[in-house]
């Protein structure tokens, strides 16, 4: 059967440019959607269940990094193998620099056709390593998902990121349930772990919840990963707070933090950081 793909793109031009020059480049590949926002790039690849998604890094609502993280925790692997995945960015040089260094695809906009035959090349040889392979499903899923945990990592880390990162000492933050007008400074040691939460990031210590208007993925090239690890793609934790990790009937996972009573639940893409268990 012939390959398929997803395209996800808001800016009707460019996903058209993106599947004229793939049909130059691939013509065996059938693009067998093409949405222009997050949730419907997650609802569409859930209903077709396509080999190949390019997702714009940017788009209105989900963004890219946010699609492909949920997707990589709702695939239906019993189903479908994990799709190869590539985002389409508008960075810059910068930020081209560190997809390249980790060796993980991206598409440059506006669409440059030598660049795309490369991912391309890289595309169609890791399925025809995944058709030749007799690795177990299992093997098959954990190598994705780790060149997704690589790609995201890339990505998330370098929307707004500058060469030098300062690493945070303490964060400036208003208490939840407050009208804000007191600003409190944190200090990174006390956190036991964030949480995206609508429009704010949740700042949790042993007995409080502060607020801060700093989205996570702009947090995240400023902690240290030795001492945070993210878990899910709304949670980041700190590693010596985790006291204990459970595994329900469905194999997923939770942790309880020191201090804390509510249950953190450990997404797909982070469970082999407990793999152990």
């Amino acid at each position: 059967m012939k390959p398929t793909a997803l395209i996800a793109e808001d800016e009707p031009l460019l996903a058209q440019a993106l599947q004229a020059e793939l049909a130059l480049a691939w013509p065996d590949l059938q693009v067998i959607a093409n949405v222009g926002d997050g949730r419907s790039a997650v609802r569409e690849s859930l209903r077709l269940l396509p080999q190949v998604l390019f997702f714009d890094v940017r788009m209105p609502g989900l963004d890219g990094l946010a699609a492909a993280a949920e997707l990589a925790d709702v695939w239906p692997t019993d189903e479908a193998p994990l799709p190869q995945l590539v985002f389409v960015t508008a960075y810059d040089e910068y930020a081209a620099r560190a997809f390249d260094a980790q060796a993980i695809d991206y598409v440059l906009k506006p669409v440059q056709p030598d660049r795309l035959k490369r991912t391309v090349v890289r595309l169609q040889k890791a399925l025809a390593l995944r058709r030749s392979a007799s690795l177990p499903s299992e093997d098959i899923l954990a190598s994705t998902l780790a060149q997704w945990r690589k790609l995201l990592s890339v990505a998330g880390g370098s929307l707004g990121a500058t060469e030098t990162s300062v690493p945070l000492k303490f964060i400036a933050a208003s208490q939840a349930g407050t009208s804000g007008a007191t600003v409190h400074m944190v200090s990174i040691d006390d956190v036991q772990y964030f949480e995206a939460a609508d429009k704010y990031v949740r700042v949790l210590t042993a007995a409080d919840e502060y607020l801060i208007r700093t989205p996570l993925k702009a947090l995240l090239p400023q902690l240290d990963t030795g001492v945070f690890w993210q878990v899910h793609r709304a949670v980041v934790v700190r590693s010596d707070a985790i006291e204990s990790v459970h595994r329900d009937d469905a194999g997923k996972l939770s942790l309880r933090l020191r201090g804390r009573r509510e249950a953190i639940p450990v997404s797909r893409l982070y469970a082999h950081l407990f793999r152990a268990m």
